[in-house]
């Protein structure tokens, strides 16, 4: 009996080697070719990406279809290695059937961003190197990607901002155009001389480099206010340059004010006392 029990485990490890053998060149396989596969996905990732760069299309739409592609890439790869271990096509398409509404229920975030993301392909409301502000964030654009839009705030903190955010509310693209207008507004008291502070912000438009002279500008009285005379200047300067302008026409506002003897008011209450005759 012994002897029979003996012949059975020989026979048992005899069947069974080959099958773990096999299983470990399936696996030792699979690995080299995850390997090898993960450098030919780099190196076709550089040439799909120099195709599209030489075609003149935006940053934001190469780096987005680089993704699509980079991730459709993957998942024929990883689909390849699970067939060697016996998944199949028709098996795998049974499971995504049958989990496609819990899946769809699971990442509905990531499916809006992704519906964002093709939103903002093809509609492109902005490009990379554009200053947007959308819900309280503000920053330049550094890539635009298949789920996610990266900004870059002035004090190089790094805003990850979901596709599906931009596109479902408000954005301002604030460098969509390659000149803004500039407007500024100060104060000067009732008793200055209108006139001579008007002349002033006009000298001072016209003596800036940066204002593009050959469109209108317009100095005007902006409103009469409760402590002075509201004066306001408009302008129009490069995209580029506004905040630039903008502080060194308050700077210059101040300085030449105080050169032309104006005063800028300050909120101040006039109190009145009465003395009442007691009887």
């Amino acid at each position: 009996m012994l002897e029979n029990w003996f012949f059975n485990i020989q026979d048992y490890i005899g069947d069974s080697v080959p099958l773990v053998v096999t299983f470990l060149l399936k696996v030792i396989l699979c690995i080299v070719v995850y390997l090898v596969g993960r450098k030919v996905i780099v190196w076709l990732m550089r040439v799909f990406r120099r195709m599209l760069e030489r075609s003149k299309m935006q940053e934001g739409a190469v780096t987005f279809s680089c993704s699509i592609i980079k991730i459709l890439l993957y998942c024929f790869l990883v689909l390849w290695i699970g067939m060697q271990f016996g998944v199949t096509e028709t098996s795998v398409a049974a499971v995504v059937a049958s989990g496609g509404v819990a899946l769809g229920l699971a990442f509905q975030g990531g499916l809006s961003n992704l519906a964002g993301g093709f939103i903002l392909l093809v509609f492109q409301p902005f490009h990379v190197g554009d200053y947007i502000i959308t819900q309280g964030m503000e920053g330049t654009v550094q890539k635009i990607e298949i789920m996610y839009t990266t900004l870059l705030t002035t004090d190089t903190r790094r805003v990850i901002v979901p596709n599906g955010t931009l596109a479902d509310n408000v954005m301002v693209n604030v460098t969509a155009a390659d000149r803004r207008k500039l407007e500024v507004k100060a104060s000067i008291s009732y008793e200055d001389d209108l006139q001579t502070a008007k002349a002033v912000l006009e000298r001072l438009i016209l003596e800036n480099a940066d204002v593009l002279h050959e469109e209108e500008h317009i100095v005007f009285v902006s409103e009469l206010g409760d402590n002075g005379v509201v004066l306001g200047l408009r302008c129009w300067v490069p995209t580029s340059k506004y905040y630039p302008v903008l502080w060194q026409m308050n700077e210059q506002i101040k300085m030449e004010f105080d050169r032309a003897g104006l005063h800028i008011p300050y909120p101040q209450m006039d109190v009145h006392l009465s003395e009442e005759k007691r009887p």
